[in-house]
């Protein structure tokens, strides 16, 4: 096995905090997580709902976390991921993507990984989408759905959590309407509040809907959000 020392782009979200299990299972170092925040709720890279809360996700999983705001707007965003990463080059030999399916997301994250001189690596590439979210919440991961922006999804599943009868409702509106169920075409947004390499689960406190119906979408605000023991 080689010995990696890496960073991960982590959004707090099923995949990026997946793929981060899955180089930590692999034996490789997870020097820092890497958090990009966006200040606007349509950005083109970044996740957005929940994303405050990654700082507890950092302190549950020990490692330590880089933030970087960044305005959301196209293309620009990956000028501040490049200012969130460069001062770490010397330390890491790849950069962690949770990337499934989007070309957009990993042809950019590869551009940026090739102009500061590393690695580039997406363990999710290409993996089946449903057999994905059996393997995420076989291995124990919590996950909450914290934002929907798409046809048959509505305010009712803010704050669902994804289990065997979510993945079968998903399934039904793949169907239906031809989203994708891991939610790479931004059909929705999520949060994992434990996983298996927490040292705490994170409790999400009060939580509020905000649903706009003119746009049929909307996210989770999470106030008083506190790590508990598990």
């Amino acid at each position: 096995m080689i010995d990696m020392q890496v960073a991960v782009l982590f959004s707090g979200g099923k995949d990026s905090t997946f793929a981060t299990h899955v180089v930590l299972e692999q034996g490789w170092e997870v020097k820092y997580l890497v958090t990009i925040i966006p200040e606007r709720k349509d950005s083109w890279m970044f996740h957005h709902p929940c994303i405050e809360l990654t700082k507890l996700q950092a302190k549950a999983i020990g490692i330590k976390q880089i933030t970087k705001k960044t305005s959301g707007e196209k293309e620009k965003e990956l000028e501040d991921l490049i200012a969130a990463i460069k001062p770490i080059i010397g330390e890491i030999d790849a950069v962690i993507s949770g990337a499934v399916l989007s070309r957009y997301q990993k042809d950019r994250i590869d551009a940026v990984c090739k102009e500061l001189g590393v690695k580039s690596i997406t363990p999710l590439w290409h993996k089946n989408e449903e057999r994905l979210l059996r393997e995420e919440i076989d291995a124990g991961f919590e996950i909450i759905i914290t934002g929907v922006a798409t046809a048959g999804m509505d305010e009712s599943w803010l704050g669902r959590k994804i289990d065997e009868k979510c993945i079968e409702d998903l399934k039904d509106l793949h169907e239906k309407y031809g989203i994708n169920i891991i939610f790479e075409g931004g059909e929705a947004e999520t949060f994992v509040a434990d996983a298996p390499f927490f040292n705490k689960r994170i409790e999400l406190g009060n939580i509020k809907k905000i649903w706009d119906e003119n746009t049929a979408s909307g996210y989770l605000i999470c106030e008083n959000a506190k790590l508990i023991d598990k």
